[in-house]
């Protein structure tokens, strides 16, 4: 802008302002370069003598872009009233944009208006930002008419140029696709998407990021398969939009194709994907995979700091976490309440009470942070499993925002964790008033009784389930082999391999006897005989898994299984001893945090 400001100067003198073209260049370069200055632009406008349709557009769209898009509008209805200019098809887009980002719909309907009047409603650019604004506004009637009549009835009319007119075609459905994502309406999307008659790398885009943020992780690699069935090459956005997905399945595989992929297209592995790729390998089990790629960035940041601490403190490896925030300090970098989440995480999964508090501290008194809702659970969870009950339960009532279910939940994990009955009780009636529909609090009262073999409690407790019509979430655990994820719930017996995987679970549950395991029943929570209670146990969602892997992999090959669940303490002590027994490394990702289980041992050292 300095040098533009020179330019400008020289212009002045020199009379070459007067030109047209001159001064819309410099009003283009202000406006929407990467190095704009919206104020000086304005002020470029404003000195032009009669401004040409260019120019009002290039003004209108970098303001339809900026915090305030309404300005775009007031500077098209000056445009309108100018005699000496007509708006043209690259007028209404951004408009249109501005209505959309505004949530005018009043507005946007009389620019709809004006569109037509000037005979622009067939333009194909147009037309897919009018839809999109009704969609941005919440008019699905309006944006699904539109659609249908230029997709399915002008569609039937001859076209000159139809190279264009496809194209144009092509960005409507995907603008229709967006929309229906937008408000959850998948179904809709999805449908959309099958009947599309070509498809661009957005529409693929645009399916993928939308099961993936709205948590159907196993569609959302589904979609990113389809697309290289379908020989349609991934693009930057592909690559940042999947990896989450594989990273909360645990995909492994996909997720280091995924990577070769970006290397060997010169997909440049910038801060944001790169951030990716470290968290993906990191929940998928390989945290020094992940310390890798963080090492290699050309360029870190405070999110790709975040992301390896948060990683490492999945993983259990606390004084590595600290080590990386020191790094981090000394670098220059100044945290966000993100990296502190990481590292009270890391301190709850080691038992570092001490450190915690520390960090709590530094976060509000050294970094000048609030403390979210996040970083109080963290506490409270910290507190909870180091057996200090009372204290995290006057935490909870004297934080200054509302505790969430969260929050409660994490407490009355510690209450079952310790046998503390009482308080067990008191939280999980809190949790009830919060979320009356929510399982969590249900099951995990319905445990503390079991584990007491009050069974009087557990029935109450499920009757009142059945009453509230409350469902409890089942076990599921997922493993990756040859990029192809594999699903198994408890007591599964769908699979393809069912026989052979229940043949492997027999043979491990005698090499676990041989070795002097004994079934800890007291996980099993129903009333039944001491023998269908063992019998029960072979059968959990990471068993099945474990067997699966066994029988479908080389000897020595290591697992890695995700949960959707905290691991329960029986499947802990004989995954620890089925390591040993056949000599392979098993990984676990469970709700809370990685296990990593060699030769009859697990990385949390038994505190989880």
């Amino acid at each position: 802008m300095q040098d533009l400001k020179q330019l400008h100067a020289q212009m002045i003198k020199t009379a070459q302002i007067r030109d047209p073209l001159a001064a819309a260049e410099l009003l283009r370069f202000s406006a929407v370069s990467d190095h704009r200055d919206l104020d000086y632009a304005r002020k470029i406008f404003r000195s032009m003598h009669r401004p040409n349709c260019f120019s009002y557009n290039t003004l209108i769209r970098a303001l339809s872009e900026s915090n305030d898009p309404c300005d775009a509008l007031l500077v098209f209805i000056e445009m309108v009233e100018d005699c000496s200019v007509e708006p043209n098809c690259f007028t209404f887009p951004s408009v249109f944009k501005a209505c959309g980002r505004a949530e005018r719909l009043r507005e946007g309907r009389q620019v709809h208006g004006l569109a037509v009047k000037f005979g622009l409603d067939s333009d194909e650019f147009v037309v897919s930002n009018v839809v999109r604004m009704y969609l941005s506004c919440g008019v699905m009637e309006d944006a699904h008419r539109l659609f249908y009549r230029r997709v399915f009835v002008d569609g039937c009319d001859g076209i000159r140029d139809k190279k264009r007119r496809v194209d144009g075609d092509v960005v409507l459905w995907n603008v229709m696709i967006d929309g229906y994502v937008r408000i959850g309406e998948l179904e809709v999307a999805r449908n959309l998407f099958d009947e599309m008659p070509q498809r661009s790398v957005v529409s693929w885009n645009v399916m993928i990021a939308g099961y993936a943020q709205s948590g159907h992780f196993k569609e959302a690699v589904e979609v990113f398969r389809e697309m290289q069935m379908a020989e349609v090459p991934p693009n930057y956005v592909t690559l940042v939009s999947v990896l989450p997905a594989m990273s909360r399945l645990g995909a492994l595989e996909l997720g280091k194709w995924v990577h070769l992929y970006a290397v060997r297209n010169n997909i440049g592995v910038d801060d944001v994907l790169g951030s990716a790729l470290i968290d993906m390998y990191a929940k998928c089990g390989s945290i020094e995979k992940a310390l890798q790629v963080f090492e290699g960035l050309p360029k870190r940041n405070v999110v790709t700091w975040s992301t390896i601490i948060a990683g490492l403190a999945m993983h259990g490896r606390a004084k590595d976490t600290l080590d990386h925030f020191e790094d981090m300090e000394r670098a220059g970098v100044m945290p966000s309440d993100v990296t502190y989440i990481g590292l009270l995480s890391a301190c709850s999964h080691a038992g570092l009470v001490n450190e915690g508090r520390w960090f709590f501290d530094h976060m509000v008194r050294v970094s000048g942070l609030e403390p979210r809702i996040e970083h109080y659970g963290c506490m409270v969870d910290l507190l909870g499993r180091a057996g200090l009950l009372e204290e995290s339960e006057e935490l909870i009532l004297n934080m200054p925002i509302k505790p969430d279910d969260v929050i409660w939940k994490a407490l009355l994990g510690a209450c079952k964790m310790h046998g503390n009955v009482e308080m067990g009780k008191r939280v999980a009636e809190h949790l009830m008033e919060l979320a009356p529909h929510d399982s969590g609090s249900y099951v995990a009262l319905s445990n503390i009784y079991a584990s007491l073999g009050n069974w009087e409690g557990v029935a109450k407790v499920r009757l009142m389930m059945k009453e509230m019509d409350v469902r409890k979430d089942p076990g599921c655990s997922w493993i990756e082999l040859d990029g192809v994820i594999h699903e198994f719930l408890v007591e599964d017996d769908s699979h393809p391999k069912s026989k052979k995987i229940h043949s492997m679970l027999q043979e491990m549950s005698r090499n676990l006897i041989l070795v002097g395991y004994r079934p800890n029943t007291t996980q099993v929570l129903t009333n039944m005989d001491e023998e269908d209670k063992e019998s029960s146990l072979n059968y959990h969602s990471e068993k099945i898994a474990i067997a699966f892997g066994l029988i479908s992999t080389q000897p020595q090959t290591p697992l890695r299984i995700t949960k959707n669940l905290r691991i329960c303490e029986d499947c802990h002590s004989s995954i620890k001893l089925i390591s040993k027994i056949y000599k392979r490394k098993i990984i676990v990702r469970d709700r809370k945090r990685f296990h990593h289980f060699v030769n009859g041992s697990c990385s949390c050292m038994d505190y989880w």
